[in-house]
């Protein structure tokens, strides 16, 4: 029992890497919004994290070869794979810098609820505090931590949902019932919604943690229940946000806390915040040198070692960047833009990649690649994180232009169209693979 419970733990960290201020943000504004009406969209970002993230490391466990590894055998031309290999890197280590701040800031922002203090000593000391998580000589010791984290997070989210006393049947039916509700912009909330949930980074940080001699059935039960729980934080938020009456911003969710329940469940929610914010501003520096070592770090291991300069040198610039425009209070906002275009390229190329990976079986072995129900659902996922990529590009692309073109629905409709034709030729590839070997 105590190994399945440390099991659970120390796959949190995937928990606690999506579960960030965006996060935070996105479902209580959703919550406010629309009631438990878009529940259903948390459910399904839960299941397609679920999903990715599962064959991310069975991909490490079943090869023994992490996915950055993987990417490097798979892309044998010299010149292909280093343009991939610095693609890849470059969006997420730039993507996790540029949203660094956000964690850092929504950190002191959630403190800020409990005590008056000035936001640049908190984002000095939060800075300092994820530099000695960093520090550990121990992938899994940092892991376990986050975990316990993520169980206090939880707890301060749940209780405070507890105490606003929800309708459980409108629950239940927001959960499973799905609802696109009228109103301008709530196609880009559900993309939100699922998009906080399934981050490029978390699936090399997935497989970059794997043990690769863990079995199989013990990865998917530890890292399934983790997801679950991450999933019933997020609805848990989402509820929190349905107190809030009119507009949406963080001074009438603290207002509605406060007069709807009392001024300690504000400091509960602020304290869940900034346990959000903090595992965030550890686990993205983490993450982008976990994937800097996976594309890397295969020739030379040593170089890459969590001790290695070359490790800490990439966590450290994710980290610094944070607290630099934390403590001066300035949101990179062309770093931002690019971060977004960047990870609407990488998330469909890194799902498109693990499916294909999955269903080779001269790297995962006939016994461990995808029967056709996991490729069905599989399938579905990928579609959709197409979707998404192609809105963060469209979103970037509007941002940078001006030009509103998403709030009509017919450019929306297209790239569904085209990513489904697309996804239809990817499955009758692999069809073709998996006939010829």
């Amino acid at each position: 029992m105590k190994k399945r419970i440390l099991n659970i733990l120390f796959w949190s960290i995937i928990s606690a890497a999506f579960i960030g201020p965006g996060t935070i943000t996105t479902a209580s504004k959703a919550g406010a919004e629309f009631g438990f009406s878009l529940l259903w969209a948390l459910v399904f970002s839960t299941f397609a994290c679920i999903i990715l993230q599962e064959a991310s490391a069975r991909i490490a466990i079943s090869t023994g070869k992490n996915l950055g590894e993987a990417i490097s055998i798979r892309f044998k031309g010299r010149s292909k794979r280093l343009v991939i290999l610095l693609f890849i890197v470059s969006a997420i280590i730039i993507g996790s810098a540029a949203y660094e701040t956000g964690n850092l800031v929504g950190a002191v922002a959630g403190i800020t609820l409990i005590v008056d203090i000035k936001p640049y000593w908190l984002v000095l000391i939060m800075g300092l505090v994820a530099a000695i998580v960093l520090s550990l000589p121990s992938l899994r010791i940092i892991a376990r931590l986050m975990g316990y984290l993520v169980v206090i997070m939880g707890t301060a989210f749940l209780v405070t949902a507890f105490m606003i006393k929800p309708d459980t049947g409108e629950i239940v039916k927001g959960a499973i019932i799905p609802n696109i509700p009228d109103g301008s912009g709530t196609g880009l909330l559900i993309l939100g919604l699922i998009g906080t949930t399934v981050v490029p980074y978390n699936l090399f940080l997935g497989s970059g943690i794997a043990d690769k001699n863990q079995r199989i059935n013990e990865m998917r039960l530890g890292l399934g229940i983790a997801i679950i729980l991450g999933g019933v934080i997020s609805g848990a938020v989402l509820v929190v946000g349905t107190a809030v009456q009119g507009d949406y911003n963080y001074q009438s969710l603290a207002a509605a806390l406060t007069d709807g329940i009392g001024e300690w469940a504000l400091y509960l929610f602020g304290f869940g915040m900034f346990a959000a914010g903090f595992s965030s501003a550890v686990t993205a520096p983490l993450a982008s040198a976990i994937t800097a070592k996976s594309l890397f770090g295969t020739a030379k291991k040593a170089k890459w070692d969590i001790g290695s300069l070359n490790f800490k040198l990439v966590w450290a610039f994710v980290l610094l960047t944070g607290i630099l425009f934390g403590v001066v209070n300035i949101r990179p906002i062309p770093v931002i833009i690019f971060a977004q275009a960047m990870n609407g390229f990488v998330l469909p190329f890194i799902s498109v990649f693990i499916v294909i990976v999955v269903n080779d079986p001269e790297l995962m072995g006939n016994s461990k690649i995808n029967g056709w129900i996991s490729n069905i659902m599989m399938g579905f996922v990928v579609w959709v994180t197409m979707v998404l990529g192609g809105m963060n590009i469209l979103k970037s692309v509007q941002t940078v232009t001006q030009w509103n073109f998403i709030s009509g629905s017919y450019s929306v409709w297209i790239l569904i169209f085209i990513t489904f034709l697309f996804t239809l030729g990817l499955f009758y590839y692999i069809f073709k693979m998996r006939k010829s070997r």
